[in-house]
């Protein structure tokens, strides 16, 4: 089934992305008699696996349902840093007298121009990952829902591809957390946040984790009034609590109001405004908003797949299950990256794409386990 594929808005910078990752006039080419590797999902892990197969000489198919460069490229490092970067010069602006720079007035935030300048950065690094680059690599390319239809072969858009080996790197997607009496259709998340052209006067994040952080500081520095909400004692509760505390602080002195220990429950439409009610230790209170931006985590894409059809075991909550060397219940199909691994970094999913190839195509034992896995939160 073809995905209709909605990236707004449609200016030049997303049309180019467009082209790049999910050409319209595509057509899917004709299956190999069978594949030593089908990777399916075209994000980081998806995207090493299958061009460092077709560099060694293996025949290999790739199957993207959306665009390719997944997460990392279309709504996770590449927009995310783009406007974190704006909002650093904006921040360094208002803080310059620190440094013997005196500015006569406050810097004026052109959020429309902010958004622009990451559009056109996505747009020019997708090239890299593009239809047209797997294919140079020598991949078979195809474009499409996959689901399994047996222990060693999947269909695409009607097509069987046959394989020796599987990897599923199809990633994952924002929880769409509930807040009883808000549309969930809108809420914001990282996949449709980098979507906004005007800056919400308020906003409300949900989750004080590194993709929640991250957003909070960055729409305060960009001129929005931010309230974050946390069910934890403090916010990064993955960080050490002396580290957790600087940001803790910091954010504090930027101005974004912090409401720990609780979560939002229940919300409700007032015009163009949303009213969200939260419990605390003084009661109940309200909260007015102009948006709200969930990020409270992430959730495996495995629903379509049919993985009974290829006996793979899975979790819909935690993913396809592997072994230490990333391995699935069927010996034949390996999987990597955040449908799987606990950590959801692009740099993770890449080293996880690397320890399948070795495992899968040379018969390798590496561990995952036997990783060190550093990551960093850009606040």
């Amino acid at each position: 089934m073809k995905i209709k594929i909605d990236v707004s808005p449609y200016d030049e910078a997303n049309e180019t992305l467009v082209n790049n990752t999910h050409p319209s006039d595509y057509r899917n080419p004709t299956p190999a008699h069978r594949y030593n590797l089908v990777v399916v999902g075209a994000g980081t892990a998806g995207l090493v696996s299958a061009i460092g197969a077709a560099i060694i000489g293996a025949r290999v198919a790739l199957v993207e349902r959306n665009l390719t460069g997944g997460d990392c490229l279309n709504y996770g490092c590449v927009p995310s840093k783009s406007i974190i970067r704006s909002s650093r010069i904006a921040a360094r602006i208002r803080d310059s007298g620190r440094y013997g720079i005196h500015v006569d007035r406050a810097p004026k935030v052109d959020f429309g121009a902010v958004m622009e300048r990451m559009r056109k950065i996505r747009a020019a690094i997708s090239v890299h990952d593009s239809v047209q680059r797997i294919r140079e690599a020598g991949v078979d390319m195809f474009l499409g829902e996959a689901h399994f239809t047996g222990r060693d072969m999947l269909e695409v858009e009607g097509a069987q591809l046959r394989f020796s080996r599987a990897a599923i790197a199809t990633g994952a997607r924002p929880v769409q957390g509930h807040i009883e009496g808000i549309d969930p259709e809108e809420i914001l998340t990282n996949e449709t946040v980098f979507s906004l052209t005007q800056r919400p006067r308020r906003i409300a994040v949900i989750g004080g984790g590194p993709i929640g952080c991250e957003a909070a500081q960055t729409f305060a520095r960009l001129g929005s009034e931010v309230t974050l909400f946390h069910e934890h004692g403090h916010i990064l509760d993955k960080e050490d609590d002396d580290a957790a505390a600087i940001i803790q602080d910091r954010f504090t002195a930027e101005g974004i109001r912090l409401i720990l220990g609780t979560r939002a429950e229940s919300g409700r439409k007032d015009g163009s405004e949303f009213v969200l009610s939260f419990r605390t230790n003084g009661g109940e209170s309200t909260c007015r908003v102009d948006a709200i931006l969930m990020g409270v985590g992430r959730k495996p894409n495995v629903g379509a797949l049919a993985l009974e059809q290829a006996e793979v075991a899975y979790d819909p909550q935690k993913g396809v299950i592997v072994d230490d060397h990333l391995r699935t219940s069927n010996p034949r199909i390996y999987a990597a990256g955040d449908v799987c691994m606990r950590w959801k970094f692009t740099h993770a999913a890449d080293a996880g794409a690397r320890l399948l190839l070795r495992n899968a195509l040379f018969f390798g034992h590496e561990k995952l386990s036997s990783l060190v896995m550093p990551w960093c939160t850009y606040t």
